[in-house]
């Protein structure tokens, strides 16, 4: 069986399948590593988001 990480954010820890609620929850992560990385990931593709011209309305 493939084992997943997430990220909680209520404990700011790693938990594996068993934990906190999915609401409370990023992932699943394939590594504890990059589940340790959650927060970083979300920010970086925020930014990416952020600007990307498909998402921003550039016309206003």
């Amino acid at each position: 069986m493939d084992e997943h990480y997430y990220y909680c954010l209520t404990h700011h820890a790693v938990e594996g399948e068993v934990g906190c609620t999915a609401s409370q929850r990023l992932g699943p992560y394939p590594t504890r590593e990059a589940a340790e990385r959650a927060l970083e990931t979300v920010a970086e593709r925020n930014a990416a988001w952020d600007n990307d011209p498909r998402w921003n309305d550039l016309d206003d």
